[in-house]
């Protein structure tokens, strides 16, 4: 049975594991699952992971969620996957384990826990009760520029819309006002401050010494690839603020360019979507009041 990848392309951890399967040639159908339009609160994806987040994996009877623990298991459950993605010396692993677990606890923890401050609210997307205007999901799961959709209210139960595959920053900035919410500048100055750290800790720790990727190794492994999909986020800026925040960290962008390069022509089609994200959030449509307020053969599985 095919392996399904349930995952909106509009999340960072979504990209790192569409982009793993692509370049390592496994057989798999991307099942998509548009945030915009809360399908991840569906019956049917909720019986693929409780948690109503993507990605989510579901391989013959073995169903898998948390993206750092599906590109483990992919990289561990179909053969043929090159070593130095997830390595079996056990050193290797322990240095990428320990990538992946600050990871989680420093860059990834700046898209959900500053989000907590928007607007002075404790939810985690900033208002538990209001209005918002969204441009209704395309068929690619973002911005059709030719209608709007009201959403009445937000609802109150624990699986609220989330916004957590977008930095704070971004949603206190350029997103947020496309989204209709109110931007904080307090929160944004919080999330960049985290945000800056994190790549300043990457610069000087974790891309140390004269290696091409994280660890000093000379190919890349899952941790560059889950931690250069998060930076990416940082398309939908404009190239100003963006290259104003990455300018200072020559080592991070080369690193970026070079698991581009490894993973080509992959990496851009996957992000195809984000770079029409960036360009619609650059140029609004006419007409509309957002921004207005705030201008080798295919792998199968073992299993």
């Amino acid at each position: 049975m095919k392996l399904k990848v349930y995952a909106d392309r509009m999340s960072q951890p979504c990209r790192a594991i569409l982009i793993f399967c692509k370049v390592n040639r496994i057989d798999f159908e991307e099942v998509r699952i548009i945030l915009a339009k809360r399908q991840q609160l569906s019956p049917e994806f909720i019986a693929v992971n409780p948690m109503g987040k993507v990605p989510a994996i579901v391989d013959g009877r073995f169903q898998l969620f948390e993206s750092h623990a599906i590109l483990i298991y992919l990289a561990c459950a179909f053969p043929g996957i090159a070593d130095h993605w997830y390595p079996n010396d056990l050193s290797k692993r322990g240095k990428i384990h320990s990538v992946l677990d600050w990871h989680h606890s420093n860059l990834r923890r700046g898209a959900i826990t500053d989000g907590k401050t928007m607007n002075g609210s404790n939810s985690s997307f900033g208002i538990s009760k209001q209005k918002v205007l969204l441009r209704a999901s395309n068929k690619e799961g973002f911005c059709n520029t030719n209608s709007n959709i009201w959403w009445s209210e937000f609802p109150k139960d624990a699986r609220k819309f989330s916004f957590e595959d977008y930095f704070p920053f971004l949603l206190n900035t350029v997103l947020g006002p496309a989204l209709g919410i109110k931007p904080n500048p307090q929160a944004a100055a919080g999330a960049e401050k985290l945000l800056v750290s994190s790549l300043s800790k990457i610069e000087s720790v974790w891309l140390k010494g004269n290696g091409k990727f994280l660890l000093g190794s000379s190919q890349p492994s899952i941790a560059d690839l889950s931690l250069v999909c998060e930076i990416m986020q940082l398309e939908v800026l404009g190239d100003k603020e963006r290259d104003g925040i990455l300018g200072p960290y020559k080592k991070v962008q080369q690193w970026i360019e070079n698991t581009k390069n490894a993973t080509t022509p992959h990496f851009d089609e996957v992000h195809t979507i984000l770079f029409r994200a960036k360009a619609r959030l650059q140029k609004p449509p006419s007409g509309t009041t957002i921004n207005e307020a705030s201008k080798k053969g295919a792998l199968h599985s073992k299993m």
